[in-house]
């Protein structure tokens, strides 16, 4: 099946669970012919179907309740119950059960992809090596939360430079058009679940955010509260492209909650399942950070090492770290590189395909 088979049978699965935004899938479609690691971000579900043979060897390793569609834009920060700022794993909308190298090969060809675009300035087996050593140091330690209050300094001075100056953010969250078609009663109900006061009245508007989601409904609430802007966003939820390309046709089965729950995780009080909608607030230190908003001199090494500890942390929940690291053990020196260069030559191959189409 080629990449344009491919794309269509994957919409027409998923237009079979949920409704789709046709004006926002055609940017979807322009945003993966424009460059590759956009690409990869947008086609989890060509992913899927790849992955099994290009890694065929690492296909028997232990499955866990995994992320699916990780890559290094998929990290970003939030607020705890205490107000503390922590950092890690952002979206969860491919999750799925899954082997662990999945989630672990997916992390380094974007870092492959996304430095031949100049966005981490790191050569590939280093940055294989940084992964493996931050996932085998939390499965050593039986992994922890990265909160950024009292350690991980260089990590919270690359996660906080977004945050010197908000106004931007929130002057793009109050352009936004409001939203005047009908709203489904489950995702407006959602939204007013997570406000401090569920009667405030609020402003909706339709956002267009990710590449993997794009194309699913999603809409922000905006109201005024105590003297200042609030807002919620609610997007709709669908089963994993992973299960799409194991079965075609399965039973909507959403592990969203499930993955949050079961991580060794400081979670986001604002971050909730409801039905078939995910809620989460927006504010800019509650958000994904792209690799573009990072200081221009940061330390991709110590970057990655962090996305490969927060990984582990997601996989802990589902998998015992001795069964982990014992796999790992098995796998020799190389392996993350070579795999994460053989899936980025197939992405690349399929992109071309794509933008030739």
């Amino acid at each position: 099946m080629n990449i344009h088979k491919s794309t269509a049978t994957y919409e027409a699965w998923l237009g079979e669970q949920i409704p789709l935004l046709r004006a926002d899938l055609t940017l979807k479609h322009q945003a993966m012919h424009d460059a590759v690691f956009p690409f990869m971000r947008a086609t989890f579900y060509r992913w899927a179907q790849t992955y099994p043979r290009v890694c065929e060897t690492l296909m028997d390793a232990p499955e866990v309740l995994g992320v699916g569609d990780l890559h290094v834009e998929n990290f970003g920060t939030w607020r705890d119950i205490e107000g503390r700022l922590i950092w890690g794993i952002n979206d969860f909308d491919e999750a799925c059960r899954l082997p662990y190298t999945v989630d672990l090969v997916r992390l380094s060809t974007s870092a492959l992809l996304a430095g031949e675009v100049a966005h981490l300035s790191i050569q590939h087996p280093h940055a294989c090596k940084a992964i493996l050593a931050g996932y085998r140091a939390a499965l050593k330690t039986g992994g922890r939360p990265l909160a950024l209050a009292e350690d991980h300094p260089k990590l919270r001075e690359m996660a906080v430079h977004r945050l010197k100056d908000p106004q931007p953010y929130w002057d793009k969250l109050k352009a936004l058009k409001t939203h005047h078609d009908k709203v489904p009663a489950t995702a407006l109900k959602a939204l007013h679940r997570q406000l401090p006061d569920e009667d405030l009245e609020l402003r909706i508007a339709h956002r267009i955010a990710g590449l993997g989601s794009l194309g699913r409904r999603r809409y922000v609430g905006l109201a005024e509260w105590h003297g200042g802007t609030i807002c919620r966003e609610v997007k709709e939820l669908a089963a994993s492209a992973w299960r799409f390309a194991r079965a075609g046709r399965v039973k909507r089965q959403i592990q969203y909650q499930a993955i949050l729950d079961a991580s060794i995780r400081c979670p986001d009080p604002f971050v909730r399942q409801r039905g078939d909608w995910i809620v989460r607030r927006l504010a800019p230190d509650c958000s994904r950070i792209e690799l573009s908003a990072l200081p221009v001199e940061h330390d991709a090494e110590r970057l990655l090492h962090a996305m490969g500890f927060e990984t582990a942390n997601v996989h802990l929940g589902s998998c015992e770290a001795q069964v982990l690291s014992d796999d790992l053990q098995r796998r020799g020196p190389m392996w993350l590189h070579y795999a994460g260069r053989a899936m980025a030559d197939s992405t690349i191959e399929d992109w071309q395909a794509f933008r030739k189409g």
